[in-house]
């Protein structure tokens, strides 16, 4: 696949007299995949996204997009892209209709949001003001309006942040079937249970720097460890043994317990995407 961004050398700081918050950057992000901008908060993840969406100009480095200089491309590269901010933007007065009436009105190209909103639960809502509904309303309002344009890069911080599982679920597959439509998503989140689900490659930021870029896969193997674990009861009591994964299949006592008594579970001891990320950082998460 072709590199949809690739940023070299990419530092952002707010003013002359603050740090740098995006330091020596160099980031490769291909066309067609969903990639995971992970990192503690402050870590410079927004204010890296900010920047890949024009937001923030005045950067150091350089960010090529579609092989183009992100500075040289004009107002026409907004209809390429939508955006899903953590903190979602709404006109409280207005209904959910209103909203994205106006919000599609800014572009040339249009999706049908009505049957967007009716995707994500919200079809009978589109004419209640957006100020009575709740955060997770909110959450699935915010994520039709970044699809408004039918843009083919995604922009998502938070997706699913505040939705209970039901919702969580219908956002995640329609973030999967915009993969299928060839479209590259970019998704900042604390949830690793949604970078394991959705993620082909995922990159970890913290203070600004980049630590690590792989794909979640190959993150588990290199952390985690090769054995399995096995709960089983002998004699009505229950017991439990760790052995290696390698050679494991002409393990005598392995082979015995299966013969001979009832297993329980048996798992392999990979570690999660939550270790990795502390181990990878430095800090848990928030």
């Amino acid at each position: 696949m072709a590199n949809l961004y690739e940023i070299r050398g990419l530092n952002y700081r707010y003013s002359i007299k603050n740090d740098y918050v995006v330091k020596d950057l160099n980031l490769n992000i291909q066309e067609g995949q969903i990639f995971g901008l992970l990192g503690p908060s402050g870590a410079g993840k927004s204010t890296t996204q900010k920047v890949l969406i024009k937001l923030l100009p005045g950067y150091e480095g350089s960010v090529l997009f579609k092989g183009k200089s992100l500075k040289s491309l004009q107002q026409s590269f907004y209809e390429d892209i939508g955006v899903g901010f953590e903190m979602p933007v709404h006109f409280n007065k207005l209904t959910a209709d209103e909203n994205l009436k106006y919000f599609a009105s800014l572009y040339k190209k249009k999706t049908n949001y009505r049957a967007l909103l009716v995707r994500v639960g919200l079809g009978e809502s589109i004419h209640q003001p957006v100020g009575q509904f709740s955060k997770g309303m909110k959450m699935r309002l915010n994520f039709v309006k970044a699809l408004l344009n039918d843009p083919q890069v995604l922009f998502l911080d938070e997706p699913t942040n505040g939705l209970d599982p039901s919702n969580a679920r219908i956002i995640k597959d329609m973030i999967l079937e915009e993969k299928k439509k060839g479209k590259t998503i970019l998704i900042t989140t604390h949830l690793m249970g949604d970078v394991e689900e959705l993620c082909d490659e995922v990159a970890f930021i913290a203070n600004g720097k980049l630590l690590e870029t792989a794909t979640p896969k190959s993150l588990k193997l290199k952390y985690g460890r090769r054995e399995v674990k096995l709960e089983y009861t002998d004699n009505n009591q229950m017991k439990s043994l760790v052995l290696p994964l390698d050679g494991l299949s002409n393990h005598t006592l392995f082979q015995t317990i299966l013969k001979e008594n009832r297993i329980i579970t048996l798992h392999s001891q990979e570690t999660s995407l939550d270790k990795i990320f502390i181990e990878i950082t430095g800090k848990k998460h928030e």
